[in-house]
C-alpha cells in the first residue's frame, strides 16, 4: 500500500479581523509552503475565526518544530490571543480504547484498524471487565482488566488511578471510551480534555436513566441517534463531534431498535474518531468547526 503523502496540519483559531488570512498565507507562501488543503469559517455570534490549513512538508524548508517557532511570530503578529497547533502526519496516531461489555464499538474500531481504513495504532484496551480480553489479544494488542468494584468509593478511586497510569504510559492522541460505561472523575476529564472520546443514544434528554430504548419505543419515537463528543466533567454534554441517525417505526421491537442504535453508534464513533486524528475538529467553548 503507498504511503501518504506527508503534511504539516495547521489549526488556529483568533477574534476575527481583516488580514488574517492573507498573513498566513504570505507566510507559508514565503517559504516556499504549498497547501493542499484549506478551510475557513467565522461564527457570526462569537465574531471568532477558524482555519485549518494542509501542507505538502516537502515544501518547505524545515521541520515541524520549526515550523511551530515560525509560526508562533505570525500569531503574535495577529494579536497572540489565539488557539493553534501544528501537527505532523507523518507522527503515528496512537490511541487508548476503554471498553466495559459492550462489543460492538471496539470490534467496529477494530476491524477498521485491521483493514487499514483507519490507519493508527492502538496501543491497548482496557476493560472494567475481562468479557472483550480475547477479541483485544486475537489482534495482538495488550488488553488490561482493572475491575471497578460497586459500591465500594475507594476501590473505585483506586481503579481509575491505575487506569490513568496505563493511558499515561502510551501519551495517547485519543482516548476512546467505547461504551465504557464509568463516570470518568473530573481530574481526569481535565487531563484528557480534547482527547477523550466518548459514545452514546442521542436520547437524551428526552430519556434519561435505565432502559433508554424501552421507553424510547413506549413513546413512538421514528429515529434513533448517536452522539459522538468529547468528555467534559458535565455529564454527556461535552463538545459534539458527530452525530447522526437511522429510522424505526412501528415494527420494530426494542431489540431492533438496539441493534439499529449499534449501528449507529458504530458508524458515528468511527468519523468522530477520524475527524480527532486528523486535527478536523476545532473547539471554542463548547461548540466544534469541524473541516
Amino acid at each position: 500500500m503507498p504511503q501518504p503523502e506527508r503534511r504539516y496540519v495547521i489549526t488556529f483559531g483568533c477574534p476575527d479581523r481583516t488580514g488574517i488570512v492573507a498573513r498566513i498565507s504570505s507566510f507559508l507562501a514565503e517559504h516556499g509552503g504549498w497547501i493542499v488543503e484549506a478551510a475557513y469559517h467565522t461564527d457570526p455570534d462569537t465574531n471568532w475565526f477558524f482555519t485549518r490549513q494542509e501542507v505538502r512538508a516537502d515544501s518547505l524548508p524545515f521541520d515541524a518544530d520549526e515550523l511551530r517557532a515560525r509560526f508562533a511570530e505570525v500569531v503574535e503578529e495577529l494579536g497572540g490571543q489565539a488557539n493553534w497547533r501544528v501537527t505532523d502526519t507523518g507522527e503515528r496516531r496512537r490511541v487508548v480504547i476503554l471498553v466495559s461489555k459492550e462489543a460492538h464499538c471496539l470490534y467496529d474500531l477494530l476491524g477498521r484498524v485491521t483493514s487499514r481504513e483507519l490507519d493508527v495504532d492502538v496501543s491497548a484496551v482496557v476493560g472494567n471487565h475481562a468479557d472483550l480480553a480475547g477479541i483485544t489479544r486475537a489482534h495482538g494488542i495488550p488488553f488490561h482488566h482493572v475491575p471497578f468494584p460497586a459500591d465500594d468509593p475507594a476501590a473505585k478511586q483506586a481503579a481509575f488511578a491505575r487506569v490513568r497510569e496505563l493511558v499515561a504510559e502510551h501519551q495517547p492522541h485519543a482516548v476512546v471510551l467505547a461504551k465504557f460505561m464509568q463516570i470518568l472523575p473530573p481530574e481526569l476529564c481535565q487531563e484528557w480534555a480534547g482527547r477523550a472520546l466518548n459514545i452514546h443514544h442521542s436520547f437524551l434528554p428526552s430519556f434519561v436513566g435505565a432502559r433508554p430504548y424501552h421507553q424510547a419505543r413506549r413513546r413512538g419515537v421514528k429515529l434513533v441517534g448517536a452522539t459522538c463528543h468529547y468528555v467534559t466533567a458535565d455529564l454527556d454534554a461535552g463538545p459534539i463531534v458527530e452525530q447522526d441517525v437511522i429510522r424505526v417505526d412501528h415494527a420494530d421491537s426494542v431489540a431492533d431498535m438496539v441493534r439499529k442504535g449499534r449501528d449507529i453508534e458504530k458508524v458515528v464513533l468511527a468519523r468522530g474518531l477520524r475527524w480527532h486524528l486528523e486535527d478536523r475538529v476545532l473547539v471554542h467553548g463548547n461548540q466544534t468547526v469541524i473541516f
